[in-house]
């Protein structure tokens, strides 16, 4: 990833509400972040914090009503997505920015091959014809490493496995070579081997293509292993940003600090015991006036109860939203 580079997505102040019968859902609240080409950033938090509605809200995959994009603005090559007409937008997901969905079992259709399903994005986006489609169906088989891939054209999804159905996703998520990559959770339902080598493949598949990648999970040993930079979200905002190694060695924000505890460790004959975070995630009922975790942070201020704080820098390319200063073990000056 060069250094300076212009960001590939630019996504400012972005709101979403869902609209209930018991009242709005403030499910993201002013996210910001930036993602540069060729960037891997990883994205974590509880369920519930707003890292998959975040994502879908970037490109239009939300059921409009109950959501609604309140506020903000997503720049993709010059281009604000969220006003867009459908039409065109239609024209960018799915060709220049792929998604992975979490369970490939309900993303792909059971009653089309999985040749099917990879050749309609190449003869939608692409303009193939279904000569040409089918070729290109299995050199993406091949390359997410699924063999025997002409063959496989023909098979129906329940004729792979759990791992298997998981590349197919990626394959049709890299159909029309994306400039962009959101990976939602695509190894959450995945025994241990298949995750590791779906983490092997991404990077391997990074490497070669070049694109930059959003990867949203709950695993914070995955993130280490495979991500640039890292976005902690809480209570539907940006509560930590900073690179990678930066986060894990330094974490600034409390609730970070509090992931990171949860984390089993390796130590010898006796564990100590997992630590957890207590109390339950906030009810997003409204917008935010007060910061959403100081409920449950340890290192909670008074100013907590009547501000929600601002992400202040911490240091190169690492802020967080906190009035508490890890740094000093005080209080900022606000």
């Amino acid at each position: 990833m060069p250094d300076g580079a212009l960001p590939v997505l630019d996504v400012k102040d972005l709101k979403t509400v869902f609209r209930t019968r018991a009242g709005e859902i403030h499910a993201v609240n002013s996210v910001s972040f930036e993602l540069k080409p060729g960037e891997l950033l990883g994205v974590v938090g509880e369920s519930g914090s707003g890292k998959s509605v975040t994502m879908m809200s970037l490109i239009g995959l939300l059921p409009m009503p109950p959501a609604e994009i309140r506020d903000g603005q997503v720049l993709f090559d010059g281009q604000d997505l969220l006003r867009l007409p459908e039409d065109a937008l239609r024209q960018i997901r799915g060709a220049r920015i792929g998604f992975v969905f979490q369970d490939p079992m309900t993303s792909l259709n059971p009653v089309f091959t999985v040749g099917y399903q990879i050749m309609e994005p190449l003869r939608k986006h692409m303009g193939m014809d279904k000569a040409a489609a089918r070729v290109r169906a299995a050199e993406l088989l091949k390359l997410v490493n699924i063999p025997d891939p002409e063959a496989r054209l023909a098979d129906y999804p329940h004729q792979f496995s759990g791992g298997m159905r998981q590349r197919v996703m990626i394959a049709i998520a890299l159909a029309c070579d994306p400039e962009v990559l959101i990976a939602d959770e695509p190894t959450t339902a995945l025994d241990v081997t298949i995750q590791a080598q779906i983490l092997e493949l991404v990077k391997e598949l990074r490497h070669k293509l070049g694109m930059a990648i959003v990867w949203i999970t709950h695993d914070l040993g995955v993130i280490a292993g495979i991500a640039d930079r890292v976005m902690v979200m809480y209570g539907g905002q940006v509560v930590e940003q900073a690179p990678v190694r930066e986060l894990f060695k330094n974490p600034q924000h409390p609730y970070t600090r509090a992931l990171l505890k949860t984390v089993p460790r390796v130590r010898g004959a006796r564990e100590p015991k997992l630590s957890v975070i207590e109390g339950q995630p906030p009810m997003l009922t409204a917008q935010p006036g007060s910061c959403p975790f100081r409920r449950r942070c340890t290192h909670a201020l008074e100013i907590c109860a009547s501000r929600n704080p601002p992400r202040y820098a911490t240091g190169p390319g690492h802020d967080a939203a906190c009035f508490w200063d890890a740094k000093t073990g005080t209080a900022r000056h606000v």
